[in-house]
């Protein structure tokens, strides 16, 4: 890392460098063609983006397995309960992540319905922190570069595949990337004064401070991570740490402990700590069940050999890609330019970190995909036409319209493949990936980079809308937990559940808390014992189902059969209602 970014320490002025580029037009024609207006102009056009790009499908779309349906679940059960200290799914604690996005999701429930609250309600928070990341970036960098840098930043990380993923979900990401960007533009401050600036403004050290309590409080050790390897990168290339005392940690440090102090006091002063364990307690808990299997193994079988994230990189990374390999190249060239090497010191430790732990998921990166949106609005807003045209960034063109395609096809598929029925709506959603991504390659194909990026993420904000809001809600056959929630009302309203073979969260939150997910042999007890009066059985349980009620005396029958697509365990499933006979 010294090598790669070593400099003489940096130039308090903030500012793009100019790029030593020849040939094509000039460096500075993306900037006078994208201009960016003082005042309300920028923010109110970034938040217009994040409500297009965050708003559809965030009441329509059902609830998705199992992370999301285990948070906003365990989010309702608070409500339920009075407790909102302890955190479970149903009868059993889930003591995996801290109290921070439980508390946000169930404050939203209580503003819509309270327990009966729907699940756009625990996806508001979500949706919210995107919007709130989103607008920090733009905060941050507008004065450490020039505005119209820092808005197509801020835009493309809006419209960012994974970022739109992450705002739709009730889950800990979007509020992940909120308090990484909050910290991150605070620590860029510090390090990249202001001319004139000798001290960091106190709202800067407050924001870096709170939003590394809020990270913890979200999900433990991971911005606390991006922050120290941010840093470290950087004192070592720089040989200099004068400058982390901006931060002034000495009252900093306390705040961030005055953030998550009360519910650590309040979880390690419950019965066991928190935990059913003997001698256990939440974070012990946390750590020996969700921490450590996660850097010493594969958990829950999502395992992947390095380099899995940057394979993705071009789904998840999704409409940025269209420039990011000459992008990252001109960022290397450029690696002397502070505001330049911070990103890559924001990127490049975190990226190999999170590429040797052995359990990945796609949006364990989103934290450092706002640096990787500066890099290409930057590179877009100042290469001449012939850095965005040659062989190399070719294949960042080539495989945006791979992408571009297969959302394309995905939008025509989904009712293809799961209902046997094509959705009118797909065909303009794929019109829209198809023709939109076609206008973008023409246009950086004659290296005009800089409206080649404001189509691409044109494209992206139209073509997810129209998926998100009208194609994939429509899916009966993917949302199989949706259908049998509907079947259920209609077949015995209010009747209490169980189910065998079809285990998936989903169902409980669309039912009733008290749904029971378990065995056939379990199953046909309850039923016998008048303690479930429906009993869902998947088609590979069936046999052991009605064995089992034979032998406890009860005789049942069917009512329905529901089939559809388990996309959690990855294969298609039919599941028979059963009850009680005469």
């Amino acid at each position: 890392m010294n090598r790669l970014l070593r400099q003489t320490p940096q130039s308090p002025v903030p500012g793009p460098i100019p790029s030593r580029r020849s040939g094509g037009s000039s460096p500075e024609e993306g900037s006078r063609w994208f201009q960016v207006s003082q005042g309300i102009g920028p923010w109110a056009g970034l938040l217009a983006l994040c409500l297009v790009l965050f708003l559809p499908g965030l009441l329509t779309l059902p609830p998705f397995d199992r992370d999301e349906a285990r948070f906003a679940q365990a989010s309702r059960q608070m409500i339920e309960s009075g407790d909102y200290i302890r955190i479970s799914f149903q009868h059993e604690p889930r003591n995996k992540k801290p109290i921070g996005i439980y508390w946000a999701q169930a404050a939203s429930a209580h503003l819509f319905g309270g327990e009966d609250a729907p699940i756009a309600a625990y996806r508001l928070p979500s949706a919210l922190a995107a919007t709130a990341a989103v607008l920090l970036l733009f905060a941050g960098l507008r004065r450490q570069t020039d505005p119209a840098t820092a808005f197509l930043a801020a835009s493309l990380l809006a419209a960012t595949l994974l970022t739109v993923v992450e705002a739709h979900l009730a889950k800990t990401d979007a509020a992940l990337l909120a308090c990484t960007v909050g910290a991150q533009v605070a620590l860029l401050r510090a390090y990249r004064p202001l001319p004139d600036e000798t001290r960091l403004p106190l709202h800067y050290c407050a924001l870096f401070w709170g939003a590394l309590g809020a990270a913890i409080l979200v999900k433990g050790p991971v911005v606390p991570m991006v922050v120290v390897a941010t840093l470290l990168a950087l004192g070592v290339a720089d040989k200099s740490w004068a400058w982390l005392k901006r931060l002034r940690p000495l009252l900093g440090l306390p705040f961030a402990a005055l953030i998550v102090a009360p519910w650590t006091w309040a979880i390690l002063s419950q019965p066991g700590g928190g935990s059913t364990r003997a001698g256990g307690n939440f974070f012990l808990d946390a750590i020996r069940g969700d921490l450590l299997p996660k850097l010493i193994g594969s958990q829950e079988g999502h395992g992947a050999p390095p380099g899995l994230y940057l394979a993705l990189l071009a789904v998840t990374f999704f409409p940025g890609t269209l420039l990011l390999i000459p992008a990252l190249r001109a960022a290397w060239r450029e690696r002397l330019d502070p505001l330049v090497r911070f990103a890559l010191a924001w990127v490049l430790p975190c990226w190999l970190i999170f590429e040797l732990i052995p359990t990945k998921l796609p949006h364990y990166v989103l934290p450092l995909y706002p640096a990787l949106a500066l890099l290409v609005a930057r590179f877009a807003l100042t290469a001449a036409a012939d850095q965005v045209t040659p062989w190399s960034a070719r294949i960042s063109q080539v495989l945006w319209g791979a992408v571009a395609f297969l959302l394309a096809a995905l939008s025509v598929g989904i009712g293809l493949y799961f209902d046997q029925a094509l959705n009118p709506l797909a065909l303009i959603a794929a019109a829209v990936f198809l023709i939109g991504g076609g206008l973008t390659l023409r246009w950086v194909w004659r290296g005009a980079g800089a409206p080649a990026l404001v189509g691409a993420i044109t494209v992206a904000a139209l073509g997810y809308g129209v998926l998100l809001s009208g194609v994939l809600p429509a899916s009966s056959g993917f949302f199989m937990s949706r259908s049998l929630a509907v079947q259920a009302e209609i077949l015995a309203p209010g009747a209490r559940l169980v189910a065998a073979g079809y285990a998936e969260p989903s169902l409980v939150f669309l039912t009733e808390t008290t749904t029971r997910l378990t065995d056939a042999d379990t199953a046909a007890r309850l039923l016998a014992d008048h303690l479930a009066d429906l009993a869902l059985i998947g088609d590979r349980d069936i046999t052991k189902f009605r064995a089992s009620a034979e032998s406890a005396g009860v005789a049942v029958e069917a009512l329905s059969i529901e089939r559809g697509y388990n996309y959690s365990k990855g294969r298609w499933v039919t599941v028979t209602f059963f009850r009680r006979a005469g």
